[in-house]
């Protein structure tokens, strides 16, 4: 039985841009945002897109990537029928041929697209940051009928000369491909993410190939042949976040954009798309610019603006600005928010501590009583607990149990 799309990563970039990053490794493999590889969000994104079958296509120092990917149970991807695939260039009859471009990486694994006869094809890079629904994407290649599509970004029109521009008419039909033009005549930037009709696919891979003046890529060879031929070319317009960091400064700029998810775009705390990693389920946690942290343990995807102070932090705690922890333990997905005081407690997994709202206190004269929150119960704005009592039921606004 066929699939209805299957995802080709290209992952075998040597990323020469990035220097002493790359000497050892490929760029997909570039450690990124704490706990990540690059390569985490193009394989995060077929899972949360519903696609189950993914062939990642490594070349230069592919080992770290290999290792790393594994049988991709981390991303949910160790399937019997589909599942992740590690595709090195193929070792063949004449000896071990490198893939010569990004259309002939594709050609060289067509067995392996044919395996799975799909009814489309999605090609991505592995060496860009961007959360993107795939499952949109196909629906808009459908909905237009569509050979090809290509996912394309508006760029500020001083910057257009840098990317390969398509350039479309009412429709959003291709009529034209430039490739970093000195006068653009779009601003729609190429994300070099494709959908193809798998027999449009299959065809111009296979005349490509046949064609000893071709480089064998998609951009300079492959486009061209679909333009010329008339094929229907549509551009899909994404405005999420997308950022190709195949330099040292764009790496950067994409770290230092994780601190800002408000204006940048990208939220690695959004648990409707998550990112998955070999390393964690969650991000790291985040300090706030108002934040104080003392002698205290916190855990991955916590969020920290307020003050901790002697205490034990679980995984996914959030701490507003203007909020306190002291000499407590608050176990995972809780939130604290602005003007809340904690003290002396323990408080179970994903309770709701609302504003100016006093948990516990400090002890007195030796003594340890210690105030006790149970599981999912919300305290309400205003409320005071106090420190030997033990809360299973929410405490309305205002409320004071003892």
């Amino acid at each position: 039985m066929g699939k209805e799309i299957v995802a080709m990563i290209l992952a075998g970039g040597q990323g020469s841009r990035l220097y002493a990053l790359t000497d050892r490794l490929a760029k997909p493999a570039v450690p990124f945002g704490g706990k990540y590889r690059i390569i985490d969000f193009p394989l995060s994104n077929c899972v949360n897109s519903g696609i189950d079958t993914v062939g990642v296509l490594t070349q230069y120092q592919p080992y770290v990537l290999n290792e790393y990917i594994g049988m991709g149970q981390p991303w949910d991807l160790d399937r019997i029928h589909g599942g992740v695939h590690v595709l090195p260039p193929y070792q063949q009859a004449s000896g071990s041929d490198w893939y010569k471009g990004t259309a002939n990486a594709i050609y060289q694994n067509l067995s392996f697209l044919r395996r799975y006869d799909p009814e489309y094809v999605i090609i991505l890079s592995g060496d860009q940051i961007c959360k993107q629904d795939y499952n949109d994407f196909l629906e808009y290649h459908k909905a237009k009928n569509a050979e090809f599509s290509v996912a394309v970004m508006e760029v500020p029109w001083e910057e257009a000369s840098r990317f390969g521009l398509m350039v479309t008419d009412d429709e959003d039909r291709v009529t034209e491909f430039q490739e970093k033009p000195k006068e653009p005549k779009s601003n729609l930037a190429s994300m070099g993410i494709y959908i193809f009709n798998w027999d449009i696919l299959d065809k111009y891979l296979t005349e490509d190939e046949a064609n000893p003046e071709s480089s064998n890529d998609f951009g300079n060879d492959i486009l061209p042949a679909l333009l010329r031929d008339g094929r229907r070319m549509y551009a899909y317009r994404f405005s999420g976040y997308w950022k190709d960091v195949g330099t040292i400064s764009s790496l950067w700029e994409a770290n230092m954009e994780i601190l800002d998810p408000e204006h940048s775009g990208i939220d690695l705390f959004n648990d409707e798309w998550k990112i998955y990693s070999r390393n964690s389920g969650m991000p790291g946690h985040t300090v706030g610019e108002n934040a104080l942290i003392e002698n205290s343990m916190i855990t991955d995807g916590c969020r920290i603006g307020g003050k901790v102070s002697h205490s034990i932090l679980f995984s996914g705690v959030t701490v507003e600005e203007g909020a306190s922890v002291e000499d407590s333990v608050v176990m995972g997905g809780t939130v604290i928010k602005a003007g809340a005081k904690v003290s002396h407690s323990i408080i179970a997994e994903n309770v709701v501590i609302c504003e100016k709202a006093r948990v516990g206190e400090m002890p007195k004269n030796g003594e340890k009583d210690i105030a006790t929150v149970g599981s999912g119960v919300v305290i309400g704005a205003g409320a005071v607990i106090g420190p030997k009592a033990m809360i299973k039921e929410d405490v309305k606004e205002g409320e004071s149990q003892c």
